[in-house]
């Protein structure tokens, strides 16, 4: 029987998903972790789908799971098979009209602790039956996937099918710890806390660069919290975002003429969710916080 064939007739959408996470992934653990199983259960669910396709989808390498010829053939229409398995799922919750279950949110780790959670705890109050999924890391989740029902980021999204918004500018200062000497020009002799190398092509990377070129670098990272509170252990300055960097009573802000770039947050959610119930008074409470949102598309 043919690869697709086989595919269409021995796999379920519980199926699909686990291929595609594995495929995705690249690895039983990780894969486990983005569909809420255990590593255990993933290679028994695994080992049974092979054994009922009758064909080895993955090739098990020391650097992980990669798609076998077979594995590749299906992949196109596990896909396909996902998309209208999500298309349903998200048209079904589109009709959801009362104010309950669960509401999935993404945001960085600094944006959710002192910019959401505010308004967060404000939405609990008034919908107690709803419940609020805060993720905050650094990857983008997927809206199509419903890995997330709202999404915010610093940059605009470029996902077919996706409404989008700009909610905020949020301006940003350079911070040292109140009991540090202002720096010298050029930020000689001055340490800095910054971002790691990932993010290197972030603007308030090159305002530091550009405003205080003689200054060495002390500690870097991805968390905006972490940087924060490395500045309040008096570890070196670093530019924050006002609403957090503000947050601490240790900082002060330090202003060299021209202040760091400011960035906007945007959010979004897939066009398919519009009429969920949920998430639109959710997203009515953010325009009553943040008034100068406009829709962008």
């Amino acid at each position: 029987m043919h690869a697709l064939s086989l595919l269409e007739s021995a796999m379920d959408w519980s199926d699909v998903r686990i291929f595609l996470a594995i495929a995705r992934e690249g690895s039983l653990g990780a894969a486990a972790r983005a569909v809420g199983q255990t590593q255990p259960t993933m290679g028994r669910r695994l080992r049974a789908l092979e054994a009922s396709v009758g064909q080895t989808l993955f090739q098990r390498t020391a650097d992980g799971f990669v798609l076998t010829d077979e594995g590749m053939a299906v992949m196109d229409s596990a896909e396909r098979m996902e998309e209208e398995a999500l298309a349903f799922e998200r048209a079904l919750a589109s009709r959801e009209s009362t104010l309950s279950g669960q509401l999935r949110l993404a945001a960085s780790d600094w944006f959710g602790s002192y910019v959401l959670t505010p308004v967060l705890a404000e939405f609990t109050r008034r919908h107690p039956v709803v419940t609020v999924e805060l993720l905050t890391d650094s990857r983008l989740y997927s809206l199509a996937r419903r890995e997330a029902d709202l999404a915010f980021r610093i940059k605009p999204f470029d996902e077919p099918d996706v409404i989008a918004r700009r909610l905020l500018r949020m301006p940003y200062a350079l911070y040292m710890h109140r009991d540090q000497p202002r720096p010298r020009k050029g930020g000689h002799g001055v340490r800095l806390v910054t971002m790691n190398a990932a993010f290197g092509g972030m603007p308030d990377v090159a305002w530091l660069k550009k405003h205080m070129p003689e200054a060495s670098v002390a500690f870097t990272s991805n968390s905006r919290e972490v940087q924060a509170r490395m500045c309040v252990q008096g570890a070196g300055a670093a530019v924050l975002p006002t609403a957090l960097g503000d947050a601490f009573a240790e900082l002060r802000r330090i202003a060299l003429g021209e202040p760091p770039p400011s960035r906007d947050t945007w959010i979004g959610y897939h066009k398919d969710l519009k009429r969920l119930t949920r998430l639109r008074s959710l997203l009515e409470l953010l325009a009553e916080r943040f008034p100068g949102s406009a829709d962008k598309r």
